[in-house]
């Protein structure tokens, strides 16, 4: 394989994995040979080996052999090549304005146009965006918190690359709260505080990623407090991100905490079904390019949708998994193949509630008692709760209608099937109902 061959695969890499983890994951790959069906690749150290073959592997394999290479798998060895920079936060290309700092460059891939809006984010992206525009300081600071994979960090790149293009006179600072440790514990050994504090006082809008990372810290704390205040008596912008509401982070200093709750606290929540869909209609939009020829059955992306729900990470890699494999073997994706390809994501996102958990967790929130949901009565009270709780079976477990009939006093499969198909119906008409399902979904699912 000449290197022309190897420098068209990165190319089409970095088309598909986007510039930043291009950068940091790709581009320091080199291919040293094949041999009976294996490539064996140089990486600069074993830690990128062997988060490349797993992240990536599928994908670089189906562009070897779209270069005329027999290539079944992967072996990484350490070589010479450069060490990729390794931020907590992908690097990419630089595209922004020169007097725009970024200690951690936004990635180019997460901005607005690409970031899919749902009732879970709606909120944050409205209060991201007004933000991005640049204008008068409304909340200070935005805090956005939220479990992984739910589009925090997203908006906060989102952010900062609307900012470099709307208000390139502004000094915008990105930075990772990792990062910030770093350059604090930095500056005290090289003895260098005043050229600290003067990088991060005097910034027009400071943004800190992951902010849960300063727990502990005593005198980090101690300094991003002292920064803190001095942008805000400037009226210079900050904006947040951490994994959880500020007076949930521990070992974080109480005045910090209540800084932090004096602007905008948004919750991004977990994602509803409808959301995931979404993103998952518009990642395919995206391959169409990256896997041309790949063709996705109908009901694949609901299947996913649903049994998914946890992460939006891991439901974007489901979907790349696919894509990458149906290339490679040349066949439709089916939802038996999602089934097959995908079994070990699929075990680990599978609910392990119990029938009784969700009956009792309904009872409770229709504050009636549990014999009564489980008798044979049929008032409404009783009635419409008790297909609540039948839907909600359904739809968080793995057990079939008989199963869960005997579950509700030894009641017909076909009665439950009623009662599912009834919340089905209600779900789109009456809101209360629709409310109140995504209410203990969430509450079964914490």
């Amino acid at each position: 394989m000449t290197d022309a061959n190897w420098d068209q695969v990165k190319a089409d890499m970095r088309a598909a994995v986007g510039a930043g983890n291009y950068k940091s994951w790709i581009e320091p790959l080199s291919l040293l040979t094949t041999d009976q069906g294996v490539a064996h690749v140089g990486a600069p150290n074993l830690f990128v080996g062997d988060y490349v073959g797993k992240t990536y592997g599928d994908q670089i394999i189906y562009h070897l052999n779209r270069q005329g290479l027999s290539v079944q798998r992967l072996a990484f060895e350490v070589a010479g090549a450069t060490k990729p920079a390794l931020n907590n936060a992908p690097k990419s290309a630089p595209s922004k304005p020169a007097n725009t700092q970024a200690d951690a460059s936004p990635d180019q891939r997460f901005t607005f146009n690409n970031f899919v809006i749902g009732k879970p984010n709606e909120l944050a992206h409205a209060a991201a965006k007004r933000v991005a525009e640049g204008g008068p300081t409304t909340f200070n600071p935005l805090f956005l918190y939220g479990g992984v994979g739910l589009g925090k960090t997203h908006l906060m790149h989102a952010i900062a690359h609307e900012l470099g293009e709307r208000r390139p006179d502004l000094n915008v600072l990105y930075i990772s709260a990792d990062q910030f440790i770093y350059r604090f514990i930095s500056a005290l050994r090289d003895r260098k505080m005043m050229d600290f504090k003067q990088h991060f006082r005097s910034v027009d809008i400071l943004m800190v990623d992951d902010i849960q990372f300063l727990e502990g810290k005593e005198s980090t704390q101690e300094e991003f407090f002292h920064t803190f205040n001095a942008l805000v008596d400037q009226n210079k912008q900050l904006i947040i991100s951490a994994d959880r509401a500020p007076g949930e982070i521990r070992d974080l200093s109480e005045r910090i905490k209540s800084r932090l709750q004096c602007g905008l606290v948004v919750d991004l929540h977990p994602t509803d079904y409808e959301l995931r869909l979404g993103i998952l209609h518009a990642k395919q939009e995206n391959y169409v390019n990256v896997y041309p020829g790949v063709e996705i059955a109908t009901g694949v992306l609901e299947f996913l949708a649903h049994r998914i729900s946890s992460n939006v990470r891991v439901l974007e890699g489901a979907l790349n998994r696919l894509y990458a494999l149906a290339s490679l073997v040349g066949r439709t994706v089916t939802v038996e193949m999602a089934q097959d390809c995908l079994s070990d994501i699929l075990r680990a996102s599978d609910r392990k509630l119990t029938i009784e958990e969700i009956q009792r967790k309904v009872s409770e929130h229709y504050d009636i008692r549990l014999s009564d949901m489980l008798g044979p009565k049929r008032t409404r009270s009783l009635a419409r709760p008790r297909q609540v709780a039948m839907w909600l079976c359904k739809q968080l477990t793995t057990r079939s209608l008989p199963e869960i009939g005997r579950k509700f006093g030894k009641r017909d499969h076909t009665t439950i099937m009623h009662g599912v198909r009834k919340i089905d119906e209600l779900r789109q008409s009456d809101s209360q109902i629709a409310d109140d399902l995504e209410m203990l979904r969430r509450a079964l699912e914490d």
